[in-house]
Formats: C-alpha cells, structure tokens, sequence
C-alpha cells in the first residue's frame, strides 16, 4: 500500500475506517484508534491496516495475488496481535483485489488449531456501486475494484471527476492522497498521474467542455431538457456538471443515465 513511512497516521486511519465501512460493514466507534503496528510484525508487511474498535482489535490484509501459505501468515499476525491485546477480540479480514479467481485458504484445522479468518474478494463487489456513490470515500475505493474490462484510463478519470464533483479543494487533495497509495495495489499509478494533470485544466474553459455544452443545447432546444441531459451523458460529461447545467436533479440524470 505505497511507502508507510511517508504516509500519515491519520490517512492510514481514513483509509482504515473506510473500507471498513464501505467493503466490510463495519460499525466504526468512535473511539476507533489506529494502532502503531512498530510492536508487531504486522509493520513488515506493505499492506496492513490495524486498528481498535470498541471491544476489537481488527486487521485488514490487502493481497492483489493468490499465496498458498496465506492462512499460515495470517495465522501468525493472529498470534502477534494476540501477544499485545489478549483482552480484545480480534477479526481478520483479507481483502483480495488480484485478477484471477482466489484460491487461497481461509482455515487451519489440524491437531487441536482451529483457526479461520474473512476473505472478501473485490471481483464480488459492484465497482459502480462505488463509482457512483454521493459518498466521496466510497468513491476513492473503487480504485481497488475488477473494472470488468472497462479501459483503465477511462475508468480513473471518472472516479477523479467523481471526487473533484462531491468535494471542495482541500477535501479533493486529502482524497486524491488515498487513491495514490491505494492505486500501487493494482498498478494504476501512471493512469491516476495522468487523469490528475487532466483535471489540473479547469474542465469549463476546456473546448471538450464547451462543446459539450453547445451541442447538449442545440438539441434541447428541438428535443426538450431530458434529451439535453443524455447528449450530455453520451459525450461524457460528468453528473454534477450537468446537474449544475440543466438544474436537473442527481437522481433524474441519474434515471436517464440508466437508460442510454
């Protein structure tokens, strides 16, 4: 999950609490607490996130490959968080984000070890029911998500546009933070570099922008504000421009969206 070093612990706590959230279901406290993971093993490892709820203590691995000695690893970070916080529950949870189906083990039931921890596989998590939330963590973790064989570029800039829409400046870069460290795990750094510098141009002086506006006009003039919004939708345009074009509301464009 990029370099921790750098990475501040309230960011790790963000990132922490929102897949949490939005992946896991989980009821965050709080009190919720980021743990300094320099007293485990844990820390060794690039992809960890370790946190206090309430009464638990929970763990989140994130693999973007299958290992066949997974449940034997996670078996020994249970031992680890074990030794620091006896008096905890602890849940483990390994959030699998590789392209090809998991095959890993999530159990060790052999001599008197009975022993599991939670996969969830990305693969079965609707990558739009992210994109499209009003939500702009949720948002940011559609990075991790399969894009079912959508072009990459494509995909990055509209979960950019996404962001940029649902937050004011200083949000935007706290957010665009996260999806740099998370976007390492599915090696889109480059695509994430370029749909930023996209948006570094102020979208309504570009000429895309204006004729998309233009066109989107031209034809509601003869067709009426509903076919303005689908123009709109075909060339691209992102919802809450649009939204803030027509004075239509998020959940009509969202309707005509559905039907294009």
């Amino acid at each position: 999950m990029g370099n921790k070093d750098v990475i501040s612990k309230e960011l790790l706590k963000k990132i922490a609490r929102d897949i949490a959230t939005h992946i896991l279901k989980i009821e965050i406290k709080d009190d919720m607490e980021l743990i300094d993971k320099e007293f485990t093993r844990v820390e060794k490892r690039d992809a960890d996130l370790l946190f206090k709820n309430g009464n638990d203590i929970v763990h989140i691995e994130v693999q973007n490959a299958n290992h066949k000695q997974m449940h034997l690893r996670m078996h020994r970070y249970y031992s680890d968080i074990l030794f620091e916080f006896e008096a905890y529950n602890i849940r483990q949870y390994m959030l699998y984000i590789g392209k090809y189906s998991c095959s890993m083990k999530h159990k060790i039931q052999r001599d008197k070890i009975d022993y599991s921890y939670d996969i969830i596989d990305i693969a079965d998590i609707p990558c739009e029911s992210l994109l499209n939330s009003n939500d702009a963590s949720a948002v940011v973790l559609a990075i991790l998500c399969d894009f079912e064989g959508r072009d990459k570029q494509e995909v990055v800039n509209l979960l950019l546009q996404r962001l940029k829409a649902l937050s004011d400046e200083k949000e935007y870069k706290n957010y665009l933070k996260m999806v740099n460290i998370l976007s390492s795990n599915r090696d889109l750094e480059d695509e994430v570099k370029r749909g930023t510098e996209m948006l570094s141009v102020d979208i309504e002086k570009t000429p895309f922008y204006q004729i998309g506006i233009e066109k989107g006009m031209e034809r509601g003039i003869e067709q009426g504000i509903e076919k303005v919004v689908v123009s709109m939708l075909k060339l691209n345009i992102d919802i809450e421009i649009i939204q803030k074009s027509t004075g239509l509301t998020l959940e009509a464009i969202e309707a005509l969206k559905k039907k294009i």
